[in-house]
């Protein structure tokens, strides 16, 4: 919004305004705009939930016997809050003309919104049995389909129905009209397994961070003719706008990371983590780097491949494979302190995306 007050009335000319045209500036302006106002706003809305909540989240009961006497009380549904920090930062800082910023906001409002659905159903039941499994898809599959297909009209024809490879800049795999399908299955897929993954205090978040700072570099790259074709990447006219949502979405996790760090004086819930797993897989189908998704959202997907390995021997053997899943619950079970689980899976996001980054240089 003000860089577009700033174009339409010329006033790009002035020195310091001169800076609004670079989306390194803004995106650093965004970060802050979202590190702070979460920072303002958290402690009055974790006050208000609580008189809202007042028995807090709803306690799986076959979870962890610890949790029920050590998070029980704490307010759930701080995903609005993350919601509402990055939203306000992207629409003050980006160039909201930019259709790349509108498909991916249409995406996590809608995640973030089926989320905040089910979080109510949860709090209004008292239990932990939220929407059923096949509302819960099935809206998000229609969600992903309409945007991979509008993804699909700002491409560049020759990408369009294409998949890149990692670390080979000349292989393109021709999906052809199975390519919304493959987008569908990236967005709701990652949508979930953040999902999955939002289950100890601090857990979720700083992979989220990790992920979005490495994507704000993508896409600044993947939108940057010169640095594309430097890098050997396929050029994606303005897509680099997004660096600025994936900035006030690092800006909002860290604000959100200072009250949910153990012990955790909110979660985010399935509002936040539906609508943070459906916004970075959006800006990967958006940008053609599904795969390098694959490989710095990795803990992501590790978490999902535990509960679906649980899932599937239990069903063959009646045994479980892990002692519990997802799979940060099996360290638990085994006596591991959340701490240490914590700040493990923290590591393991950092180096998995350093091994994203490094899929830029090596082609």
């Amino acid at each position: 919004m003000l860089y577009n007050l700033i174009m339409h009335h010329g006033l790009s000319h002035a020195s310091i305004l001169n800076l609004f045209r670079y989306i390194t500036f803004r995106s650093v302006g965004a970060c802050f705009t979202a590190f702070f106002l979460m920072l303002w706003l958290a402690p009055r809305f974790i006050t208000k939930l609580h008189q809202i909540q007042r028995n807090g989240q709803p306690i799986r009961a076959i979870g962890p016997e610890r949790h029920i006497k050590e998070k029980a009380g704490t307010p759930t549904m701080g995903g609005l809050l993350i919601i509402f920090s990055f939203l306000v930062s992207t629409l003050l800082w980006a160039d909201i003309t930019n259709s790349f910023i509108w498909i991916v906001l249409f995406v996590t409002l809608s995640f973030g919104f089926i989320g905040f659905l089910d979080d109510y159903k949860k709090l209004a039941k008292h239990n932990s049995d939220g929407l059923s499994k096949r509302s819960r898809i099935s809206s998000e599959v229609v969600i992903s389909l309409l945007a991979t297909y509008l993804f699909q009209q700002l491409m560049p024809s020759y990408l369009a129905n294409d998949l890149t490879i990692p670390f080979f800049k000349n292989i393109l795999i021709p999906l052809g009209i199975f390519f919304p399908l493959f987008g569908m299955t990236i967005i709701t897929g990652f949508g979930n397994a953040v999902n999955f993954t939002d289950g100890l205090d601090g857990l979720v978040i700083v992979p989220i961070v990790v992920s979005f700072l490495v994507f704000a570099l993508i896409t600044y790259i993947v939108g940057n003719s010169i640095f594309a074709d430097y890098l050997q990447i396929h050029y994606i006219p303005k897509s680099s706008e997004m660096a600025i949502f994936c900035a006030a979405v690092v800006g909002s996790g860290l604000g959100f990371l200072w009250f949910n760090a153990q012990p955790a004086s909110i979660f985010m819930g399935d509002t936040g983590s539906l609508a943070l797993g459906g916004a970075i897989s959006s800006v990967a189908v958006a940008i053609k780097h599904e795969l390098v998704l694959c490989i710095v959202g990795g803990l992501f997907a590790i978490e999902t491949i535990s509960v679906i390995i649980q899932v599937f021997w239990y069903k063959l053997t009646k045994k479980r494979f892990f002692l519990m899943a997802p799979i940060h619950h099996h360290f638990e079970k085994k006596g591991w302190p959340e701490s240490k689980i914590v700040v493990r899976f923290w590591i393991i996001s950092i180096i998995l995306g350093i091994v994203g980054l490094i899929t830029l240089k090596i082609r």
